[in-house]
Parts: C-alpha cells; sequence; structure tokens
C-alpha cells in the first residue's frame, strides 16, 4: 500500500487539508498522514473550512515530523505545502522516498475579518484539492 506524508511548518492548516482530502480521494487504498516541522494547534478557520465540506477534524492533534522520524516510519512519498525555504528543513526519511514539493499560502498569514479568512481559506483549500485529486490521479495509474 503507497503511504503518504504531508508536511507543512504547523500541522495546523495545509498539510491537515491536503491529507484528509486525500483520504477522501483514495479512502482506505492509501496510508495517509501529516506533520509539522514545529507543530501548533489546529488553525480554527481551517477546521471550520473543512466541516463545511463534510470533513471533522476537531478531535486531531497537530503531529511532529521527526517524531515520525524517529520512529523509523517509511514514506513512499513525503510531500511538503510550505514555502519552499521551510520544506528545506523536512528530514529525509530512509528508503525510496519520492519527495516532492507543493507551495500553497499559509492560512495563517492571512489578514481580514473572520469571513474574509474564512473565503480565502477555503480557495487556498480548492488549489490543494486540485493537486490533491491529479495526485491521486497518478497514484490510481500507478496501482493498476
Amino acid at each position: 500500500m503507497i503511504s503518504v506524508l504531508f508536511v507543512c511548518i504547523h500541522n495546523s492548516a495545509r498539510s491537515q487539508m491536503a491529507e484528509e482530502l486525500l483520504r477522501r480521494e483514495l479512502g482506505d487504498r492509501i496510508k495517509v498522514c501529516s506533520a509539522g516541522l514545529e507543530p501548533g494547534i489546529l488553525n480554527p478557520i481551517v477546521v471550520d473550512v473543512l466541516l463545511d465540506a463534510g470533513i471533522d477534524i476537531r478531535s486531531k492533534a497537530t503531529r511532529s515530523v521527526f517524531e515520525i522520524f524517529h520512529t523509523g516510519k517509511t514514506f513512499d512519498y513525503v510531500i511538503t505545502v510550505c514555502d519552499e525555504s521551510s520544506g528545506e528543513r523536512c528530514p529525509i526519511f530512509p528508503g525510496s522516498v519520492k519527495r516532492l514539493h507543493w507551495s500553497f499560502p499559509d492560512p495563517s498569514a492571512l489578514s481580514g475579518s473572520y469571513e474574509d479568512k474564512k473565503a480565502q481559506t477555503t480557495g487556498i483549500k480548492e488549489q490543494i484539492h486540485t493537486k490533491v485529486r491529479e495526485f491521486a490521479t497518478e497514484l490510481l495509474q500507478a496501482m493498476e
């Protein structure tokens, strides 16, 4: 079974969205998780945006990529979804890992009212979902 790890800075927004959206696309045909370079707390606007899409992450905790690394767990794909310089801080996982970088805006950096931030975060979620759907299609073809 193919395994994928999404990584961003705090595991509070982008990596959480990517994980859940890929899980929705491929279900139990894939192992997917997410982590952060410096785990924080879930972004409440991201939680609301995902709830609007029928995905509930309210009970999820953020995780450290370094804790996962030290367990010795291996992945087929490690995908950073933060800016490139932050993505370079991700540890090199053992095995034949394919490292990909997908840069998306950081929802925690948005400004404006709650409604403005939610609308912008929904746009970021749609960008991530588009990329995730493309990736899911590639994985399905590879699984055949």
